[in-house]
């Protein structure tokens, strides 16, 4: 099979579904909380499926098929981890951010350690989602370029400029229910495929098990290895990592402060465990799935579809007609999910901590039309940089493309989040040569044979034991001032 005419109708129709919702929300935004917090009236149910297609883009819905089919399942550690985290997110930070009524969570490292901390820790922020950015757009557009003919920077551009223009007219409000739809597409998408290969496979759900066992790919190691991904080493990596993404990053944060109460918001992190849990343990077996099938018939592969490319050159190739259409518009939810989000909080932090701290702040109506500028700005520099992303590189193993960007900026963000929220004596001035180090560290790992999961922990530690031990050695009268805000905030 091919993609054809029925699948690209299939996708356009999505494409411009997509459009209409964000912009039946046009207009609506009178003042800077409608357009950056959705008016911080949301329903939880709606914030969870937006957090959750927002950071699940296209480094998840293609990652973990393409690693489970080269390599193992390992990273089914993360789908116990997510879990695992709920109740921290919920009685560590969160009761914090919504004390302070915050818009950007920087807001509350401006608190605890003053302003050039704040645009500091920010700065990090706009780099790293940037970076991210960029990659899942230009990821999925590569593998669908290859799998299906789709012209690769129309790819890009298609799902650059219309998630730029819905995020545009519509600010949060837009975002949210439109993610809420690619939700829908991605569980609904993972679901369908997994059931599909378990009729094309012999013995179905237990002979791809038995197959995958008996090729090595069930690998379940408990060892600690620089060198290899383990159960254990992946557990301790995403740990720290999704405490970050969903604990500190502007994307959920904004999210989680759009919910009505703090028991919606409480809510939303549950079900965004929960679905974490089942879709990564799908998304696993799809892998798991795929090689089976692609061993049994090996010469329906072509040697040049591998890793990531594996899923959509499946969707359209051996769904049938219509179908790999649906399958292949949720791989552009995925990336559009991810696009629209980054822009949106983004241009938040852009307004909130950079352009009202320096110029003042203005009124409603002035916020609203500088955020829409802002955000049209950012759509189209990291479309730009998708687009140049083409010319540079190849862009294989995006989960471990995510994990570079995310290992050099966001992790020293999260030792400085935890520095405030844990102790008395954490000291930005301290934090500082700490978090240089660490990012100077983690470009060095980058060029050894080091395991990319390692980034991020490593990273982590660096800054955060760092910025403790010297803390001891900072100004005294510095040290107390900084510490009374979160003597304060945790009484």
């Amino acid at each position: 099979m091919q993609f054809g005419p029925i699948d690209y109708t299939i996708l356009l129709i999505y494409l411009a579904a997509m459009v209409w919702i964000g912009l039946r929300f046009a207009g609506r935004q009178k003042t800077a909380d409608d357009f950056f917090l959705a008016g911080r009236n949301m329903p939880w149910l709606a914030v969870a499926m937006s957090m959750y297609a927002s950071l699940t883009s296209a480094v998840t819905y293609m990652g973990l098929p393409g690693l489970a089919y080269r390599s193992n399942v390992t990273l089914l550690a993360v789908a116990v981890v997510s879990p695992l985290l709920a109740p921290i997110l919920i009685f560590v930070f969160y009761p914090v951010y919504r004390k302070l009524n915050i818009t950007t969570s920087y807001e509350y490292i401006g608190i605890r350690f003053g302003e050039s901390a704040r645009k500091t820790a920010a700065m990090l922020f706009l780099l790293a989602r940037l970076g991210w950015m960029a990659t899942v757009i230009y990821a999925p557009a590569l593998a669908l370029s290859i799998a299906t003919g789709l012209p690769l920077i129309a790819s890009i551009l298609t799902m650059g400029v219309l998630a730029t223009l819905y995020t545009v007219a519509g600010g949060l409000a837009a975002v949210l229910w439109t993610d809420v739809v690619q939700f829908v597409m991605l569980i609904g998408g993972a679901i369908f495929v997994a059931v599909f290969l378990t009729r094309l496979c012999p013995d179905g759900v237990s002979g791809i098990i038995h197959f995958a066992r008996d090729n090595d790919h069930l690998q379940l190691d408990g060892s600690i290895s620089l060198w290899r991904m383990t159960l254990t080493g992946v557990a301790i990596s995403f740990f720290f990592q999704m405490m970050q993404d969903y604990g500190t990053d502007q994307v959920t944060v904004q999210r989680l402060m759009a919910t009505k109460t703090k028991g919606g918001m409480a809510k939303a992190i549950v079900f965004n465990s929960t679905v974490d849990f089942f879709i990564i343990t799908l998304l696993l077996f799809i892998g798991l799935g795929l090689f089976a099938y692609y061993q049994l018939n090996p010469d329906t592969l072509p040697e040049a579809i591998s890793g990531d490319k594996i899923f959509p050159y499946f969707i359209a190739h051996v769904l049938p007609v219509g179908l790999s259409g649906l399958l292949i518009a949720a791989i552009f939810a995925a990336a559009m999910s991810s696009m629209d989000s980054g822009i949106n909080s983004m241009a938040t932090v852009v307004v909130n901590d950079f352009i009202s701290p320096m110029f003042g702040k203005r009124n409603d109506g002035e916020t609203v039309r500088l955020a829409r500028i802002v955000t049209a700005a950012l759509g189209i520099l990291a479309t730009a940089l998708s687009i140049y992303l083409f010319f540079v590189s190849k862009a294989e193993g995006i989960i471990e493309t995510f994990a570079t960007f995310m290992g050099l900026f966001s992790a020293p963000v999260l030792a400085l989040f935890l520095l405030g929220l844990l102790t008395k004596r954490g000291s930005f001035k301290a934090w500082i040569p700490a978090a240089v180090v660490s990012i100077v560290a983690t470009f060095w790992m980058q060029t050894t044979e080091i395991s990319w999961i390692w980034y991020f922990p490593a990273g982590f530690a660096i800054s955060f034991i760092g910025g403790w031990v010297l803390s001891f050695w900072v100004d005294t009268r510095s040290r107390i001032r900084e510490a009374r805000p979160t003597i304060y905030l945790l009484r």
